[in-house]
């Protein structure tokens, strides 16, 4: 998840509320370092905000869509006039939200954007027994409860939001950690260890030489 915006007790909240609804975050302050990480780097999702310093957010939302840039983009502005509105949608917003807000607005429309944008149009994604409610975060095996790390949480999320799909261990890693978190090369497979042994060893498979896939081993 990427956050650009330039007040620092908004974007200090917003990274706090959404590490703890189980996202790595990353935050941009200005236009210029917000458009390069959203350039650069494979975000599930963008809270943009438009009236940032050095360049403005529809700009940055408009280089994005021009350069191929696809995520979600949830726009946070203190701007009411339909006009506005109207220009970022145009730049190619898929949701907006309006300050002040509740922190859990945005929660809850930044996972149905990721939802959406995976291919799931109800809020529970499921593989064999295994069900994740993206509304909640609430993970059940056989409707029995999983209790996980952030991390953790983090990888069956995103092979869920993908089931049958090969996730190389790159795009993994780049949805487990933020772009400052130093992991050594082993970390990932401790955690994947740790996430079999709760759901079961058959559903996350490993494919040599390209990644991991969640799969109901009884399909």
């Amino acid at each position: 998840m990427l956050v650009v915006e330039d007040e620092p007790a908004l974007a200090f909240r917003l990274q706090q509320v959404l590490e703890g609804a189980g996202f790595a975050v990353d935050v941009a302050y200005d236009g210029e370092d917000g458009w390069h990480l959203g350039d650069t780097e494979p975000y599930d999702a963008v809270v943009l905000d438009l009236g940032l310093p050095k360049l403005d957010g529809v700009t940055v939302l408009q280089r994005w869509r021009e350069a191929g840039r696809a995520m979600p983009v949830l726009i946070l502005t203190a701007r009411s006039r339909w006009s506005e509105k109207m220009a970022g949608f145009n730049a190619g917003a898929d949701d907006y939200v309006t300050k002040p807000f509740e922190m859990e607005e945005v929660v809850y429309r930044l996972r149905a954007l990721i939802r959406r944008a995976s291919g799931h149009a109800q809020p529970e994604l499921s593989c064999g027994g295994l069900r994740l409610d993206t509304n909640t975060g609430r993970v059940t095996l056989d409707g029995v409860p999983i209790q996980l790390t952030a991390q953790e949480f983090r990888i069956l999320s995103y092979l869920l939001h993908h089931p049958g799909r090969i996730v190389s261990r790159t795009e993994l890693m780049e949805h487990v950690y933020d772009r400052l978190f130093e992991s050594d090369s082993n970390s990932l497979e401790v955690l994947l260890g740790r996430v079999r042994k709760k759901i079961g060893t058959g559903m996350i498979q490993t494919v040599r030489g390209q990644g991991y896939m969640l799969t109901d081993p009884e399909s």
